[in-house]
């Protein structure tokens, strides 16, 4: 069997920049195991799998070790692979996934991701997470009902631009993904997002994280649009606005690499 495969940075509009994530469309889907041993293959922090469905497509994600419930940069990889790969015209692309229908539409500014605004939590400061991570946060917001993810705020970019993490403390401390931000020297905001117990040890642009980065900076900066920058050392510039309960995220995408991959 000969499956076609794109691998995209998303998130930027230079390669080598932004997230890189495989994007693998079906014609049906294929079995779960069969799924991860090629999101293991693929070694890559996502690797994204399209069925056509009657109205859009069914999507899902997978890192090397687990399936996700929602995954930014694969979806904006995705819609580029169909409109500059599969011949997709419409302006906006629906996707059927486990976080329910998402859509993203396409303008001159980019690819825009239409998501679901996480809810936040007031947390504590975990001292074990912030040694694992190397500083002291000044505050902690959960995210999600389960808190399946953790927001550590820092006072100056510069403080988060600084953390070296000992991953495997971090992961020893908790299950969760660390998210950490402060506000922009110039821009609004910028993270990291750091996943070890999803196999991911630092992930270089997070979509799924400005979920809930645009809501809390949104509500401290009293903005409504806000841009954003991810400081891996790939990098990676996103344009978040807040509407209501949905996070409106645009960003442009290239593709490095198309081939086959062969079972």
């Amino acid at each position: 069997m000969d499956l076609p495969i794109y691998q995209v940075d998303a998130f930027t509009d230079v390669i080598f920049a932004g997230n890189p994530a495989a994007v693998m469309p079906l014609e049906q889907w294929l079995d779960d195991g069969t799924l991860q041993a090629l999101a293991m293959e693929n070694n890559l922090s996502e690797t994204a799998f399209l069925v056509p469905a009657t109205r859009g497509y069914e999507l899902r994600w997978f890192t090397p070790t687990v399936e996700v419930d929602l995954c930014g940069h694969a979806t904006l990889a995705s819609a580029h692979v169909l409109y500059e790969h599969l011949d997709h015209t419409d302006d906006e692309i629906l996707f059927h996934t486990r976080s329910g229908e998402l859509r993203v539409n396409r303008s001159d500014a980019g690819l825009t991701l239409d998501f679901p605004a996480a809810r936040l939590f007031p947390g504590e400061v975990d001292l074990d997470i912030c040694h694992a991570l190397g500083a002291t946060a000044s505050e902690t917001v959960l995210v999600g009902e389960n808190h399946h993810s953790a927001i550590y705020v820092y006072e100056f970019e510069e403080d988060v631009a600084a953390l070296r993490p000992d991953l495997r403390a971090l992961s020893a401390a908790t299950g969760q993904c660390i998210i950490v931000t402060a506000p922009g020297d110039e821009c609004d905001f910028v993270s990291r997002f750091f996943g070890p117990a999803v196999g991911v040890d630092e992930d270089p642009v997070t979509g799924s994280a400005h979920c809930a980065l645009t809501p809390y900076w949104a509500g401290r900066l009293h903005l409504e649009e806000l841009q954003a920058r991810q400081i891996s050392d790939r990098g990676g510039n996103i344009t978040c606005a807040l509407r209501g309960e949905r996070v409106l995220m645009t960003g442009r995408a290239v593709t490095f690499l198309q081939g086959t991959a062969r079972l």
